[in-house]
């Protein structure tokens, strides 16, 4: 297997390189630090993975991609990113999949096992329960049971199909515990299990909004910028 690394950030280079290595000890990797390289690495050489920080500077990221794409149309591209934010990006895209820094090796193995078959890597997969700290005491909650989770003062609200949990972290920790496990973030506070949607529709101001299992009472606003991509995540 043949894999490119381009990031303008040497230390995360080589940290992804390092944690690829041992993933895909087979795997022949180069680097680049530039959109421009990045075009000279793919017409140069036929590449099956191409991880790309999607601000490199001097290149556009959607110019950057639509061009990898054209050079070469079988090619998986992924995204490095520190922001969670960009996976709307990715989705638009139309890319393999996005992996936030710092590097997580599960996340990454996962990435490996969604774009070429469980083959490829092979660490065990993780429990699918979450432990949710509250009311002094760890509860371990199946994922699958967790309907969305909502900020509320100064942590999150965690509701499940049968109880509601808070706990002090921030949505955006469970959004990089979660964002692989099904859950969509559907605006700035919701985080939503996209398994346990049940209506989306036309709210206020030409705006969406959905309802989710077991909560019909509840009306979970949908960001302008986020209705797109959720509408393909959900088939419609």
């Amino acid at each position: 297997m043949r894999i490119a690394v381009v990031d303008d950030e040497r230390p995360a280079r080589s940290e992804l390189k390092h944690q690829l290595s041992e993933l895909l000890p087979d795997a022949l990797i180069d680097e680049g630090e530039s959109g421009a390289q990045a075009l000279e690495m793919a017409g140069e050489t036929q590449y099956d993975l191409f991880f790309l920080d999607i601000n490199l500077g001097d290149v556009n990221g959607t110019v950057l991609v639509n061009a990898l794409k054209n050079m070469r149309p079988d090619m998986k591209i992924v995204f490095v990113t520190a922001y969670s934010e960009y996976a709307v990006k990715a989705f638009e895209l139309e890319v393999e999949d996005y992996i936030l820094k710092p590097f997580d090796k599960k996340r990454l193995m996962k990435m490996l096992n969604r774009c070429f078959g469980k083959k490829t890597a092979n660490l065990p997969e993780s429990v699918n329960r979450i432990a949710i700290s509250t009311e002094g005491k760890t509860i371990f909650e199946e994922v699958q049971n967790i309907v969305y989770i909502e900020t509320y003062n100064r942590g999150c609200m965690i509701h499940t199909v049968e109880h509601d949990y808070f706990e002090g972290k921030t949505i955006g920790e469970f959004e990089k515990k979660l964002g692989d496990k099904g859950f969509f973030r559907s605006q700035k506070s919701y985080l939503v299990n996209l398994n346990k949607v049940k209506e989306l529709f036309l709210w206020k101001n030409n705006s969406f909004a959905i309802k989710m299992a077991g909560y019909d009472k509840e009306i979970l606003p949908v960001g302008r910028e986020k209705i797109k991509v959720l509408r393909q995540l959900l088939g419609g």
